[in-house]
């Protein structure tokens, strides 16, 4: 029998562009047709979402289940990192990495639900961002800094186009203004890495913005974090380098490295940092892994 009797669904209903709310009426019926007690909250804004996640928290639900993207979870995970209790996850957003990542049914709320009553979780490692001010930042996926920083830095700053469009057209002025960043990276074995790069990204897990997967070995039970550096190139070979980023071949480039740590130090002047797709600090930061400080709920392996 599941341990997940009671849990508590909080929404974001501007995810999806709008789908959030149909896929939470959705779950929770399903969940309820499971014998699951549901309490169905939704958030106003993410600084609500954040506040509503933390009181619900404190009354002790089986599991706190979120419908939304990587945004959603992102700011789960504030504060849900090093509790007991599992996140469930129901994906309506659209880019949905950690749902990729660890199989989560994606378009399909009542199969999401089904593995949030099923109660099978494991335990994962998350990333802790130390920011300049000494605050601290949790994330899933992947932590970017440099190129495609910039061009999330753009995109907020733009009024139009809407939607992901606006994302294309910062992309392409970013392009035309490309520069080498000069980065220093410092890792925990102590080894330094002083370098003009186009980005550096530090990744929990593989994917980030959809399915990019730019960090290609990266597991997120390992206690390790994976770091792909990608040095300065001409625009027109950076424009072919970005498609091989989604089957991961582009680590097979000389101008791409990969290494691994425990805790990661990025410098860089006047760039920013983004980690699960969402403004986090400008650098530098610090990153380190928190082995086993998640509860996920997911779909059972098979055989099992």
């Amino acid at each position: 029998m599941s341990d997940v009797r009671s849990v508590v669904v909080l929404t974001n209903p501007a995810a999806g562009v709008g789908q959030a709310d149909k896929s939470a009426r959705r779950a929770v019926g399903r969940l309820r047709e499971r014998g699951v007690d549901v309490v169905d909250v939704a958030g106003n804004d993410p600084q609500d979402a954040r506040r509503i996640a933390k009181a619900v928290l404190d009354q002790g639900p089986d599991a706190l289940v979120v419908v939304g993207g990587d945004g959603m979870i992102h700011l789960a995970v504030q504060v849900m990192a090093g509790r007991d209790i599992p996140l469930g996850v129901i994906p309506a957003g659209t880019g949905n990495d950690v749902a990729r990542e660890f199989g989560l049914p994606r378009g399909a709320p009542e199969a999401a639900a089904d593995v949030v009553a099923d109660g099978h979780h494991q335990p994962i490692d998350l990333a802790r961002i130390t920011r300049p001010d000494g605050g601290h930042t949790y994330f899933a996926t992947v932590m970017a800094c440099g190129f495609d920083s910039l061009v999330n830095d753009r995109a907020n700053r733009m009024r139009w186009p809407r939607g992901r469009s606006r994302y294309t057209v910062a992309m392409l002025a970013e392009l035309a203004a490309l520069r080498p960043l000069p980065f220093r990276i410092e890792l925990a074995d102590g080894t330094t890495v002083e370098r003009e790069l186009i980005l550096a990204a530090v990744g929990n897990t593989r994917s980030y913005g959809g399915g990019m997967r730019i960090c290609p070995g990266a597991d997120p039970a390992d206690g390790l974090l994976d770091l792909t550096l990608v040095e300065a190139m001409p625009r027109g070979q950076l424009v072919r380098f970005f498609p091989t980023v989604f089957s991961g071949k582009h680590v097979e480039r000389e101008e791409v490295e990969c290494l691994r740590a425990r805790s990661i130090r990025v410098t860089c002047p006047g760039i920013t940092a983004y980690a699960d797709g969402d403004f986090v600090a400008e650098l530098p930061v610090e990153v380190d892994v928190l082995p086993a400080s998640l509860k996920l709920l997911r779909p059972r392996p098979r055989g099992r």
